[in-house]
């Protein structure tokens, strides 16, 4: 399972990003979330674009340090594989493009990527996940994005505790 970090982990800092870890939020229900996922896949990942880095708002020893805040919070993940350029450098590893996708799968060559899934709560998170070959879940407020982009989201849900529910159900 891959999983967006700010907004399906987190509170997303709307036009801004977290800096510190004590801007660091973990979202209601996360921790109970990922005790379920974790019983539903061999592996967990991060994948989280960071420009908030190359644009000198923070270090990548501060993203180190919220990871780890975020990691003692939530319990264990196998890897959290981030991409600190900007959206203006078309990174191949800065979502959506896939390069942090086939990262893990060097990383994990028993991933395989068509039967993996991709959380998140971007249009840019699922174009990733589609373009990886996986299913796309949505997490969020609302399901604009699968209105608007029917073919990217496979299954939308209000948050990852009820993603994780459903799953564990059946």
């Amino acid at each position: 399972m891959f999983l967006d970090r700010d907004g399906v982990l987190n509170v997303l800092r709307p036009d801004d990003y977290v800096k510190r870890p004590d801007e660091l939020e973990v979202l209601p229900g996360v921790k109970e979330a990922l005790r379920l996922l974790k019983e539903q896949f061999a592996h967990t990942f991060i994948v989280t674009n960071q420009q908030g880095v190359s644009k000198g708002l923070m270090t990548e020893e501060d993203l180190h340090a919220v990871h780890k805040k975020l990691i003692d919070a939530i319990g264990e993940i196998d890897h959290i594989y981030y991409c600190i350029e900007r959206q203006s450098a078309h990174s191949f590893n800065r979502k959506p493009n896939i390069g942090m996708a086939l990262q893990a799968h060097r990383d994990y060559p028993d991933i395989r990527l068509k039967e993996s899934v991709m959380v998140g709560d971007s249009a840019s998170d699922m174009l990733f996940g589609r373009r990886a070959g996986m299913t796309t879940v949505l997490i969020g407020p609302t399901n604009d994005i699968a209105l608007n982009h029917p073919k990217l989201v496979d299954h939308y849900y209000p948050t990852l505790l009820d993603f994780a529910k459903n799953i564990s159900q059946g």
